[in-house]
């Protein structure tokens, strides 16, 4: 039972950790580069609004009440991650995170859910005919949020040191590694099959 739970714990971690599956992450990045430590609240319930769709999505396509073209899901995931970046951008130091963030919140979870459904294919084959499918789901969306702690917590630190041992003003933080992160998005946009 134990070894059934870290399994599937670890399976989620190492979803979010994959390195051929950098999409997770870039998606991290960009949302938490504009906060600092002190705003490690508002963080963590942007990343688990992330993981709650993530799973509404999984739960949604292992029960077959929904299901997406993947090549759709494929193209609309690097999107998610350019709005994101984007907006960074455009609002990097203008208080932005300061203010009431409902609607970054929704759009977390929006879009929480469509890289759920980038999994689901996956997923629905982990979990194959077993009879309960919510435990394993449950447990892996316990590996994803440690694993999205985990980079939550590099990439603050990063800032930190960048802000406080070199210098950086906040502001260029976050626009150069947004920035960075779009440059690595385009290619995943062009070389999509909708492209194709």
């Amino acid at each position: 039972m134990l070894d059934n739970f870290w399994f599937n714990v670890k399976y989620g971690m190492n979803h979010v950790l994959d390195i051929n599956a950098y999409d997770h992450v870039l998606f991290l990045l960009v949302l938490t580069v504009p906060y600092m430590f002190k705003d490690w609240k508002r963080i963590i319930l942007l990343v688990t609004m992330f993981t709650l769709g993530h799973t509404v999505s999984l739960v949604l396509a292992v029960y077959g009440i929904v299901s997406v073209d993947a090549s759709l899901i494929e193209f609309l995931i690097p999107i998610t991650i350019l709005v994101v970046a984007l907006y960074n951008v455009f609002t990097a130091g203008k208080k932005a995170t300061s203010e009431k963030i409902g609607i970054l919140f929704l759009s977390t979870l929006f879009f929480g859910l469509i890289h759920g459904l980038g999994f689901a294919g996956e997923f629905k084959m982990f979990v194959g005919r077993a009879e309960n499918k919510l435990m394993p789901l449950v447990e892996f969306a316990l590996g994803i949020e440690l694993a999205q702690i985990i980079i939550v917590f590099v990439v603050l630190f990063l800032g930190f040191l960048c802000q406080t041992i070199f210098r950086f003003s906040r502001r260029d933080w976050i626009v150069v590694l947004s920035a960075v992160v779009v440059g690595l998005v385009i290619p995943m946009l062009i070389n999509n099959e909708l492209f194709s």
